[in-house]
């Protein structure tokens, strides 16, 4: 067996083993899993308004899966995705009710603004790894707090008057598509998936046809042949994270621009931040297997939401399945153990 169909196999296993062990969970609990899983088609593609629900929740899926991705790709990893998602969701949404602009230059102004706030937010962490070595992880969750409440205070503080949320963003800042709206039956479905699949493609292009792709790369499989070879280590480890908080960012402004249209206090994290590390690991940190991932746990999100209506069974169970396939793909060293011997036995079997 190639190494390539090990690697499409693998997420492939993953989820039919999280499905399986979510439904003997559903058995053992006294539910219908044959109902549960009906439940859940329909609550993602039963109607089209549902189907539109999905592809906006794949969309900010998309760029944080990439995010986290990015950082995986290089040999860091950014738990920091929700933290600077929450940043570029507000920085979007503050140039949306900031500025009166035509949509020409306000929309793609209130976009950067958010990718480049998820970049200065990641930028501090991947500072601190290249100069004083501390690692990325222990700072980015650091910084995921202080997003959070940083954010909180300005929105109560500087963008409204003590208010829980700000005022609606202007059309002109806005990712909303009558069109999009229109063909599925008015649900929320807006123009930032075409921002989010030219990221995919943005991502393959940097890693794969760039000669600083290929240095971020190699930084990622050893820094001490990097730096022997004449790489600046150091330079690429921020210029990483930046790049991977830039993605993240713009998944902020998908939720400030396009689904919400404003930006409110938060009691807790979104947790769109954590499910692209699952994305990502899903996606065995690839752009396409990213967009098929986010694709995946779109509809397990949506359509969870039916579950209890149709089925009576409670939402959370997607929660453990989702767990399951990321314990899965988290133990994908038992199944390639396992497929590796499969291809040992055929081998002699063949033989003989």
């Amino acid at each position: 067996m190639s190494n390539t169909i090990k690697k499409i196999s693998i997420p492939i296993i993953s989820v039919l083993l999280g499905v399986i062990v979510g439904t003997i969970i559903m058995l053992a609990t006294g539910y219908n899993p044959a109902d549960a899983y009906s439940a859940l088609w329909n609550g993602a593609f039963g109607e089209i308004y549902f189907t539109g629900e999905v592809v906006r929740q794949i969309t900010p899926l998309i760029l944080a899966g990439l995010a986290v991705a990015f950082a995986f790709r290089t040999g860091l990893f950014n738990i920091g995705v929700e933290g600077q998602l929450i940043v570029g969701w507000l920085a979007a949404v503050w140039v949306g009710v900031a500025f009166d602009l035509p949509k020409i230059i306000h929309l793609p102004l209130a976009v950067l603004a958010a990718a480049a706030a998820g970049a200065l937010w990641a930028f501090v962490p991947g500072f601190l790894k290249a100069r004083f070595r501390v690692h990325e992880v222990i700072v980015s969750i650091m910084m995921n707090y202080v997003a959070l409440h940083v954010s909180n205070y300005l929105i109560r503080n500087v963008l409204t008057d003590k208010a829980d949320r700000t005022e609606t963003i202007p059309p002109s800042a806005s990712l909303r598509s009558e069109f999009l709206e229109g063909l599925t039956d008015y649900s929320r479905m807006h123009w930032g998936i075409l921002i989010a699949v030219g990221c995919v493609i943005l991502m393959w292009v940097i890693l794969e046809k760039t000669v600083k792709g290929y240095e971020l790369k190699a930084v990622g499989f050893n820094q001490n042949a990097s730096q022997y070879a004449g790489m600046n280590v150091n330079r690429n480890i921020i210029l990483s994270m930046v790049i991977s908080g830039a993605f993240a960012g713009l998944a902020g402004a998908m939720e400030g621009l396009g689904t919400f249209e404003y930006v409110s206090n938060k009691g807790g994290f979104t947790g769109v931040g954590f499910d692209g590390i699952a994305v990502a690991l899903l996606g065995a940190n690839g752009p396409v297997g990213i967009l098929l991932a986010a694709c995946l746990f779109g509809f397990l999100k949506v359509g969870a939401l039916n579950m209890p209506l149709e089925a009576g069974v409670p939402n959370e169970m997607v929660d453990i399945i989702i767990a399951l396939i990321v314990f899965f793909v988290a133990s994908s060293y038992m199944i390639r153990l396992f497929l590796d011997r499969l291809s040992k036995n055929k081998s002699k079997k063949g033989e003989k």
